[in-house]
């Protein structure tokens, strides 16, 4: 039986087990794989990257980048990029990426091959970027460059993720993570709601969610509410909802961290060139 990102959480939205949550795959990669490493080649290939890694930083949540897998898939299939370019539609280049049968058929393959290596010892969460963030990442891929999101097209995005995500339902998910751009300015908060299809995937399937948030600010509202996780560079307050405060300016720099509350744990990036007895040591004390 595998873990779930819920058996970390509490009813109240504490965490039990949850202290330090990393995004590591650019360091890992890199000190693994070498800088132009790509452990997406395939399952076999990803496992045996992904089982070093995890022995390194023994992390409390496993985690599976699978927006990355998408990049690397495309940086191999460069002849594809026409393709995402054959309409107008803002939503078109995702979509058409999205559906392309031998990445799906690779995320199923290092899905399965993962959750037999973890034996339910930790959750094992898919990380996508967002709707809307993933809805730019794909239009600069496909030659777009500053186009000006809209509503519609995010919840169109939002739907194809949400089928990308069903693709995996016959897994032991732990649950799903959306991250926001890093940087973007936007002065628009970020409307959960239009997210619905992924929050309606994830309760069909119990699935946990969680959102990291960038820059922007986010919308207070019933969509909000049914996020069991989020993360974000100060911790909101709000009661009912673990929260990850994002210490990645300060974890690496040996700046003190802030005390946590009852319902917090910490979120750090691993920056891609940290040197390796550094990254341990950090870890280590925030471990203590």
């Amino acid at each position: 039986m595998s873990q779930s990102l819920a058996d970390l959480i509490n009813a109240d939205g504490v965490p039990v087990g949850l202290r330090m949550w990393l995004k590591s795959s650019a360091y890992t990669q890199r000190l693994l794989l070498g800088a132009s490493g790509d452990p997406w080649v395939s399952a076999s290939q990803y496992l045996a990257y992904f089982s070093q890694a995890q022995g390194l930083l023994k992390p409390d949540v496993a985690v599976i980048e699978v927006g990355e897998l998408f990049d690397s898939w495309l940086s191999r299939n460069p002849e594809f990029k026409p393709e995402m370019v054959g309409k107008r539609k803002l939503s078109y280049p995702l979509r058409k990426l999205l559906e392309q049968p031998q990445p799906r058929a690779l995320l199923a393959e290092v899905v399965e091959a993962v959750l037999a290596h973890l034996r339910g010892q930790k959750p094992l969460v898919l990380a996508m970027p967002s709707p809307r963030h993933w809805l730019q990442h794909a239009n600069t891929l496909a030659g777009r460059e500053a186009i000006d999101v809209d509503s519609d097209s995010i919840e169109d995005s939002a739907m194809y993720i949400a089928d990308l995500a069903r693709a995996v339902s016959v897994y032991e998910v732990g649950g799903l993570l959306f991250e926001e751009a890093v940087g973007d300015q936007s002065s628009e908060p970020i409307d959960l709601e239009l997210y619905r299809p992924i929050i309606n995937v994830a309760k069909h399937y119990r699935w946990p969610l969680a959102v990291r948030l960038g820059d922007a600010a986010v919308v207070s509202n019933i969509a909000l509410s049914e996020i069991e996780v989020l993360i974000s560079e100060s911790g909101l307050e709000r009661s009912g909802m673990a929260q990850g405060v994002n210490v990645s300016a300060t974890l690496w720099s040996n700046d003190a961290l802030p005390p946590l509350k009852a319902n917090q744990f910490y979120f750090a990036e691993v920056p891609r060139d940290e040197r390796p007895e550094h990254v341990l040591d950090c870890l280590a004390r925030v471990r203590t």
